[in-house]
């Protein structure tokens, strides 16, 4: 049978199946399906755990050698086999059908796998493990589908949130599934049941940094430029990443971008906010950098952007962190040399 990701652990509670086969590339959801397979396998007295790697050279002889063994000597086993290709090739598919056929009495298969094609999902031996056995296949939520997976992960831990602070949250991983819950359970931690606000995750959410990526662009956006310079600075001496503040000055500037596009299109201010979802708190912060520099400056920093990224790639010429003091100089609307215009 196949089943959702949310509904294993209700399987799980109500008995165990002879084989599972969890595929998938999200590394939360799949730790956190297999360890509720092995914790269920334990329960169930399969106190030993065997675990097969299939690489390059696996002999997958090995599979029907530990079945051997189980009957021989009729004890509980947990067998774990990782598949990180997704596909066993012809001698694995013979090997998984015939397992599939004739589970061993004492014995419980736990596939782990790389995300299944469609095309596999059709062959034989996706098909045998399916009837037999149970099949979980884990998606990486959509954007537009995080806000309600991280509303659904706090409410499981008793907490609530504005959507506002669901919204900011969900902004802040960025797709992470594992930053997301790691974030969730530090809000359980600071503020328990209390109902979450923007400003509580604001305060809360951040890198490990001392100067956090996400203040140095809410600086840069109020135009502080001492104070921007030394969030930078300060980002580089703790041993951040010169592509991770790339990667999020990148964002901001794209979307600053897209949204004067829009205004010079004729849209109301209120509305572009409102399509790009930018959190109550921020809007003054980015409706101010609108009014500072239109369209063309945000393109010209775009540029700059891709010239630093080349830079941090070693194929352009330059020092990374001297070009991101330029990009958020400009970003805070200072205009480096003569002629330059906003």
């Amino acid at each position: 049978m196949k089943l959702r990701g949310d509904q294993l652990d209700t399987h799980l509670r109500r008995g165990i199946a002879p084989i599972y086969l969890i595929s998938g590339d999200e590394p939360l959801q799949m730790t956190e399906a297999t360890d509720a397979v092995r914790e269920a396998a334990r329960e169930a007295g399969y106190a030993q755990r065997e675990v097969l790697d299939v690489g390059a050279n696996f002999d997958w002889g090995q599979l029907a050698g530990v079945a051997g063994e189980l009957s021989l000597f009729a004890r509980q086993r947990l067998v774990e086999l990782r598949l990180p290709g997704g596909k066993p090739g012809d001698e694995g598919s013979r090997a998984l059908r015939a397992w599939a056929q004739r589970p061993p009495a004492d014995c419980l298969l736990l596939i782990v796998s790389a995300r299944i094609d469609a095309a596999a999902q059709r062959s034989k031996w996706f098909q045998e493990l399916e009837r037999s056995g149970v099949v979980v296949q884990l998606w990486s939520p959509k954007p537009r589908q995080l806000p309600d997976w991280i509303r659904k992960r706090m409410r499981s831990r008793g907490m609530e949130a504005s959507q506002e602070a669901v919204a900011l949250l969900a902004e802040r991983v960025e797709g992470n599934l594992l930053a997301a819950a790691q974030e969730i359970d530090k809000l359980q931690l600071l503020y328990g049941a209390r109902p979450l606000q923007a400003a509580d995750v604001a305060a809360a959410v951040a890198d490990s940094a001392r100067f956090n990526i996400y203040e140095l662009v809410d600086t840069a956006l109020r135009g502080d430029l001492s104070r921007s310079a030394r969030s930078l600075r300060g980002l580089q001496a703790e041993g951040v990443e010169a592509i991770l503040v790339l990667w999020v000055l990148t964002r901001e500037i794209r979307m600053l971008e897209r949204m004067a596009a829009q205004l010079e299109c004729g849209a109301h201010p209120e509305q572009v906010l409102r399509q790009q979802r930018v959190w109550e708190q921020r809007k003054p912060l980015v409706h101010q950098a609108l009014q500072r520099s239109h369209r063309r400056h945000w393109q010209r920093l775009l540029r700059h952007a891709a010239r630093i990224d080349r830079i941090i790639k070693g194929v352009g010429e330059g020092n990374s962190w001297d070009e991101l003091l330029q990009l958020v100089l400009l970003m805070s609307g200072v205009s480096l040399f003569k002629g330059v215009t906003r």
